[in-house]
């Protein structure tokens, strides 16, 4: 029997097994791939996260981070809005971050099983049994951190798997001259948009969504790209004065943004496994860490006997809708601005005529420092 196990290896599983783990609970963490390897996602993080990061020492700064201050939106024309950041943010690879924090984690003594997929996890007598093809684990406390939508969400049959969602994500490393090492860009494109932004090493990383229609009207993903992307003008430098560094590109297929739950089936989600935002507000790496010290701090309540599993489940589902919902909301709303022509034309154009409107966008999508 384990206090806790956590499922899935990302930012917010990872962040949760070392918390609770330096809290002397016994730790087990699954990842069914290995370490180090790439992720989709948009491998920027707002600067609200790091007083926490630095007073629990898991601030990469070895790895050398970027300092991103600006901020640069095209419409699916080219037309251009320029901001700063208020609070900025830092760019970091998921291959090296989560890897990073799994050495951390195993430092301070959790249990990584890798290439170890869970498959069940039924709940009986106060405790979870988790089975993957080689064992059986039973846990106090289990944490979901397995992502964007998993075989395990289908397992559980949660709510949002049952509606199939249109979206792809594509991600790539790139050398670029095209792309300032200090700006965050992002550029609309007919059913998707791209972000653009430097990580550590000289290196940036190209991620972006679209509608799946783009790509079963072009058939493969290249095609695509030139039809449909390269119409957006700063894309097509981009994509032509760059350097690809990765043999194909990494995509994920059926991205949902609908809502989920926090907790399901007494399992404290953290991270995508309890709301996924919109890439178009780029903080999902900041929400996940941030959930993970609101979850952590609840777990070591629970485990210590302060309070139940029933108070640490509405405590957790409260503080979760709290902190994020009206984030989830508002990424919702705003990603309805951009996708099509005339939407982010429009967008684009009021942004830069009325600058007010563009900061109350930005500030919607970010936190505040914790």
């Amino acid at each position: 029997m384990y206090d806790v196990a956590v499922v899935g290896g990302g930012l917010a599983g990872l962040v949760n097994a070392i918390l609770l783990r330096r809290r002397n609970f016994s730790v087990i963490l699954f990842e069914e791939k290995s370490y180090p390897f790439h992720r989709v996602c948009g491998e920027y993080i707002s600067n609200e996260v790091i007083p926490f990061l630095k007073l629990h020492d898991i601030f990469p700064q070895e790895l050398s981070p970027t300092n991103i201050s600006k901020f640069r939106l095209t419409s699916t024309s080219g037309k251009l809005l320029e901001m700063d950041l208020d609070l900025g943010g830092f760019g970091i690879s998921r291959y090296s971050f989560d890897h990073w924090l799994a050495q951390k984690a195993r430092e301070v003594g959790v249990e990584i099983h890798e290439k170890e997929r869970i498959n069940s996890i039924d709940y009986t007598n106060d405790f979870h049994t988790l089975k993957t093809a080689s064992g059986t684990y039973t846990s106090k406390l289990t944490i979901g951190s397995f992502g964007k939508k998993t075989r395990l969400d289908n397992e559980l049959d949660r709510k949002f798997t049952r509606k199939k969602s249109p979206y792809i994500g594509v991600k790539y490393h790139i050398k670029t001259s095209a792309v300032d090492p200090d700006v965050i860009e992002l550029h609309n494109f007919l059913g998707g948009y791209c972000g653009v932004s430097k990580i550590e090493n000289d290196t940036y990383n190209l991620c972006y969504l679209s509608h799946r229609d783009n790509l079963k009207q072009f058939g493969e993903i290249a095609t695509m790209e030139k039809s449909i992307l390269y119409k957006n003008p700063y894309l097509k430098r981009i994509f032509n004065k760059s350097e690809f560094l990765f043999e194909k590109p990494v995509v994920i297929n059926e991205i949902s943004f609908a809502k989920k739950e926090p907790v399901f089936e007494h399992i404290l989600m953290s991270g995508d496994s309890a709301g996924m935002i919109t890439p178009l507000c780029g903080n999902g790496m900041a929400m996940a860490i941030h959930s993970s010290k609101i979850l952590s701090d609840l777990g070591c309540r629970f485990l210590a006997s302060q309070i139940d599993r029933s108070e640490m489940e509405k405590k957790y589902a409260e503080a979760w809708n709290a902190n994020f919902s009206a984030r989830h909301w508002a990424g919702r709303k705003i990603q309805g601005l951009f996708g099509s022509v005339a939407s982010s034309e429009f967008a684009v154009g009021l942004g830069r005529t009325f600058r007010p409107f563009a900061k109350f966008l930005m500030s919607k999508t970010h936190g505040k420092p914790f």
